[in-house]
């Protein structure tokens, strides 16, 4: 696999991984108006988010096969930018400029790290 395509997959985990994390945060938000276990802990959010989750580890492991651990990782981190920015715009969290120069120092450390 050439590094375009790797960098390519391994985005699409990251952004799989993020759109998880905030489809965990709506189902959490849903548990507090059930009634019921199974409206509770089976909703509809719940179950995309474990799907999505269970896809992205799959294809990271596929990514891995052909990706250093020490280049792929790095790049996970820019899911702590991807969260608050999936989250601002799907669940209208407010962002902060902390979050912005946050990301900024992730993206320079995504790109420090996986130079070669």
């Amino acid at each position: 696999m050439n590094k375009t395509v790797s960098l390519l997959l391994t985005l699409l985990c990251v952004v799989m991984i993020s759109s998880g994390q905030v489809l965990f945060k709506s189902a959490a938000l849903q548990t507090v108006t059930a009634t019921g276990w199974t409206e509770r802990w089976l909703n509809m959010h719940l179950l995309i988010a474990l799907a999505i989750y269970g896809v992205a580890t799959v294809l990271w492991i596929w990514v891995l096969r052909y990706t250093s651990l020490s280049v792929a990782y790095p790049i996970f981190a820019l899911a702590f930018l991807f969260v608050p920015l999936m989250a601002y715009f799907f669940l209208q969290e407010p962002l902060s400029v902390k979050t912005f120069i946050g990301g900024g120092l992730i993206i320079v450390g995504v790109l420090v790290a996986t130079q070669a």
